[in-house]
């Protein structure tokens, strides 16, 4: 939930005496928390077998959800006040809740989904990537200070959880889905992803007053509860029984999607063939036994590059806007804007990269690609050019979504599933590491030194062009190592993944 910029300014009038540096440090230990979710991976995997297992997981994150957000509300309201490392391990802890229920998400829903795993993946992760939106528009609708908003992340998240976990089963192998419920799924999240953006458009072009806001706000609920339909749709037995492609149409679809990737991917190895290079017993890899191959330094480094240099620029966003002239309606509406670009690129990078899958490209290609317009889009957030801010705003939002669909499924593929939540949640630390090197380092460290003596506002372009021009350097560095990890792929996308694939439709 990217809404730090939003209570970022509670925190400060709850402690004025805290400067840049000291505001991103919280906003690192939030990036801490929310990316390193090694123990939500292990809780994961270690819960008992059973339909039931994803309970463990989410009632551990309402349980973290309450005890970071309600003593940080404690503290900024002026009931219990803490000095400053006491409200990072506050943020540490609200932020690791979203592990929690991220892994449970991610993990399980690739078990029921294997076939279509960068789209559910991608349909998890953009409904993350909204709610950010989705709380930014409660938040305007409620008019609550951010102090109230505070309270209202200990309590809202809580008490969903613990209300809808019981729907989150975990099915049996040989049962088959029905591919339309997943494809409603994706319609739904489409909805209100385009609803949210003409909401926030309006609001910034428009007047709108609060009855009119009220009402844009229930429709907004209405769409967010419809999941819950289409699931219990699903539930019925006559849905269960009838499938929108048989198996023996899928396996015939399947390969002729085949031959045509063989042709543009000019390969002549037959699919499952002796030739296999990359065996099953190099599958299912452990979190140790991935920390020791190439492949998984590959992918952690251009993840720190891409994640890192995103996470600062939406933690920043709000003193780049200031900086140029912004107000704050206008910052309001980029760190809105911002989820809506974050979904975009989760749940399409999720989405094409199926289907070129099919085509036997591999999905690092794809982390290469939106690396490279990462690097456009800091380049031109560095010109300071009227307008910059919201452009690349857009291709660095698209991109750092692209990332958060993209590596999970690389995970899966390369490391296998019996300790995927274990494995993609140390990838995922890429993120904080790169964040505080970034946003920290170089971000916080330019932006004080450009503010003048006894201030701790800076205003001009100035402010964040050099950072930006380096993060802008970084990502092409990122592209770069991406591009080595597809070269290195390359081969065992068209013969093993493919083929295991096949293998799962043929069951």
């Amino acid at each position: 939930m990217d809404t730090y910029a939003l209570v970022r300014p509670g925190r400060q009038r709850a402690h004025p005496r805290y400067d840049q540096s000291a505001l991103d440090a919280v906003a690192f230990f939030k990036d801490v928390g929310a990316n390193a979710g090694v123990l939500s991976g292990f809780l994961a995997a270690w819960a008992p077998e059973g339909r039931r297992r994803p309970w463990l997981v989410l009632l551990a994150g309402a349980v973290l959800c309450a005890a970071g957000y309600l003593p940080m509300w404690l503290a900024v309201a002026g009931i219990a006040p803490a000095p400053l490392p006491l409200m990072c391990v506050y943020m540490l802890l609200a932020a690791q809740a979203q592990t929690f229920f991220n892994t449970a998400d991610v993990v399980f829903a690739v078990e029921n989904f294997p076939d279509r795993r960068g789209t559910v993946i991608g349909i998890m992760k953009g409904f993350l990537g909204l709610s950010g939106a989705i709380l930014v528009q409660i938040y305007r609708t409620l008019h609550v200070d951010p102090t109230r908003f505070i309270l209202m992340l200990a309590i809202l998240p809580t008490a969903i959880t613990l209300m809808l976990m019981y729907f989150v089963d975990v099915h049996n192998a040989h049962e088959r889905y029905n591919k339309k419920f997943l494809d409603a799924f994706s319609l739904i999240a489409v909805t209100v992803a385009t609803y949210l953006m003409v909401i926030i458009i309006c609001d910034q072009v428009f007047t709108i007053t609060s009855a009119v806001q009220s009402v844009c706000f229930v429709i907004l609920l209405l769409l967010v509860l419809s999941p819950v339909a289409v699931a219990l749709k699903a539930q019925k037995p006559e849905s269960m029984q009838h499938e929108e492609l048989t198996s023996e149409q899928r396996i015939g679809l399947l390969r002729e999607e085949v031959a045509e990737g063989s042709d543009s991917a000019g390969s002549g190895t037959a699919l499952g063939g002796s030739s296999l290079d990359l065996s099953a017993g190099k599958e299912n890899l452990n979190v140790l036994q991935a920390m020791g191959k190439l492949n998984f330094w590959l992918l952690f480094l251009a993840m720190a590059c891409g994640m890192g240099s995103g996470l600062a620029t939406v933690n920043n966003i709000s003193q780049i806007g200031s900086s140029l002239g912004y107000t704050s309606k206008e910052t309001s509406t980029l760190v809105s804007l911002w989820s809506i670009w974050n979904f975009s690129g989760r749940f399409g990078a999720g989405f094409i990269s199926d289907h070129f899958l099919r085509l036997r490209v591999g999905r690092p290609f794809f982390i290469g690609t939106t690396l490279l317009i990462m690097s456009a889009g800091h380049a031109i957030i560095s010109s300071g050019l009227p307008a910059s801010l919201y452009i690349g705003s857009v291709l660095v939002g698209l991109c750092y979504g692209c990332q958060w669909a993209l590596m999970p499924s690389i995970t899966s593929e390369i490391f296998g599933l019996n300790h995927f939540g274990t494995i993609f949640n140390m990838v995922a630390v890429a993120s904080p590491v790169g964040s505080y090197i970034l946003s920290v380092r170089v971000v916080g460290y330019i932006y004080d030194m450009e503010s003048p003596r006894d201030e701790h506002a800076c205003h001009g372009k100035h402010c964040f062009a050099l950072s930006f021009m380096i993060m802008a350097c970084v990502c092409l560095f990122g592209s770069a190592v991406a591009f080595v990890l597809y070269i290195r792929t390359r081969k065992f996308y068209r013969q093993v993944v493919y083929a295991r694939l096949q293998s799962f439709l043929e069951k």
